[in-house]
């Protein structure tokens, strides 16, 4: 008797041992397929629509009419929110739909020489948990010809931007029938040839308020695949980010020196961000990352944001034609000038419309992301990440990742479970960057976090 008992509990010790010796961590899944169904959503003829109907207001300048009801960007904003409201009420007015406006003073720009008002459109997803955590995609209801002062010439901006302005739409009306944690912002910024005052002013309206804002999507010119390079591609995008904040403090300007991050600002990650969420769900599309907050010497709506200190990029066609941007509508020794409809290419302005949503939806869905993280790891043969935990009870797992010095996108990564702090046994800290990310059950992700600050003294090992 005392031998059978002495052979069972020698059993049920092994049993329990090996249990405990093959427990790991348990891993959401690689992609969620609520995001495939999103990818079959955005519609190409819509957006086609959309982008004739704003061409059909003749010209979109900042200081043409706003009274009639046909033409000038008076008659395309009320379109514009018209649409909005008709969105929210076949989701039983799932969307708060408003203007939201600035005033221009006299002697603010050169190219707005009287008062002027500025308005946008927006339309606002609220969030069912953290209702003042937004992502935003953005879109500019102005156009204009070769003289920026020209309100009055015909002006059909289909490019630009009616093309990213239609993209704004066609993404309200997809994500209109999903529920999400976080606020989803969709909107029109107007003034953004005379000097982007559109976001200036929704940006300062976004620091007053105190809102929680996780990136900006900025869509400028999303239409076109024939290049003045005489390249035609609709295979490729491009995403421009700055590398890190437009003031940063005299720590991280240190910090950067010593342990890296020069080019892993928040703008940063969220173009990887978006460079993922094409790769895992896109077909025949490919994202470039351009480490440059906008084109050379040029500037878009994101960068009132990247001034205000909210992350943001610029998403936009590989290839432009700058014989259809800022051009009058003529013909000159063989050559067509101006921005007029049978520049736009439907069905690219379509894929990258479809990488918004998704970028939107994921990020909308994803946990907050975790906060001041840590690393330490000199003249270890491990790496050790520290951090504090994301503010939300939606968090499945945490996810550390970490790439070469010279590698532009995080190429390697391990689930760590429900923890916040985690040693990377035989990863030597000189030799990569790092980061965390906060993943939720089915999969969405928060952007990737790059650690700030040493681990202090006293809490090494």
């Amino acid at each position: 008797m005392k031998f059978t008992i002495t052979i069972c509990l020698f059993v049920l010790f092994c049993q329990c041992s090996f249990a405990q010796s093959t427990v790991t961590t348990e891993i959401p899944p690689q992609r969620n397929p609520k995001v495939f169904d999103i990818v079959n959503n955005v519609n190409a003829d819509r957006i086609e629509q959309d982008i004739k109907k704003l061409v059909s207001f003749g010209t979109r300048h900042t200081m043409s009419d706003t009274v009639s009801t046909t033409s000038g960007i008076g008659a395309a904003r009320r379109w514009i929110f018209d649409e909005f409201t008709r969105i929210s009420e076949q989701c039983y007015g799932c969307m708060e739909v408003k203007y939201h406006s600035g005033i221009v003073e006299v002697g603010e720009s050169r190219r707005i020489p009287e008062r002027t008002k500025i308005v946008n459109v927006m339309a606002i997803k609220r969030g069912t948990v953290y209702p003042n955590r937004y992502v935003i995609m953005s879109g500019d209801i102005d156009s204009r010809v070769s003289d920026a002062l020209d309100s009055t010439s015909e002006n059909p901006g289909a490019n630009d931007n009616a093309s990213g302005m239609a993209g704004v739409l066609e993404a309200a009306r997809v994500l209109s029938g999903y529920n999400f944690p976080t606020s989803i912002i969709f909107v029109g910024l107007s003034g953004e040839e005379q000097g982007l005052f559109g976001g200036k002013f929704l940006a300062e309206t976004a620091t007053k308020e105190g809102w929680n804002i996780v990136g900006v999507l900025n869509n400028d010119m999303i239409g076109n695949i024939h290049g003045i390079d005489g390249v035609i591609d609709n295979t490729t995008f491009r995403v421009f980010s700055e590398a890190m904040s437009p003031k940063p403090s005299e720590q991280e300007l240190i910090w950067n020196r010593f342990y890296g991050g020069e080019v892993d600002g928040p703008s940063r990650q969220l173009a990887r961000y978006v460079h993922k969420m094409t790769e895992n769900y896109m077909t025949n599309l490919r994202a470039i990352m351009i480490y440059r907050l906008d084109r050379f010497g040029r500037g878009g709506h994101h960068k009132p944001f990247n001034d205000a200190g909210f992350p943001g990029v610029r998403i936009m066609e590989t290839h432009e034609n700058y014989n259809r941007q800022h051009q009058d509508i003529r013909s000159e020794n063989g050559i067509e000038y101006g921005d007029v409809i049978d520049g736009v290419d439907f069905d690219y302005a379509a894929k990258l419309t479809t990488v918004n949503a998704i970028t939107l939806a994921s990020l909308a869905w994803a946990p907050p992301a975790p906060e001041e993280v840590m690393i330490g790891g000199a003249v270890k043969p491990s790496t050790r990440l520290k951090w504090k935990e994301s503010t939300g009870s939606d968090v499945f797992a945490y996810k550390i990742y970490w790439r070469e010095t010279t590698s532009s996108t995080w190429d390697n990564y391990r689930y760590v479970g429900k923890v916040n702090d985690f040693t990377l046994e035989n990863i030597v800290i000189d030799n990569y960057f790092f980061g965390v990310s906060a993943v939720n059950r089915n999969g969405d992700e928060s952007p990737v976090v790059y650690p700030k600050t040493l681990i202090p003294r006293g809490l090494r090992k």
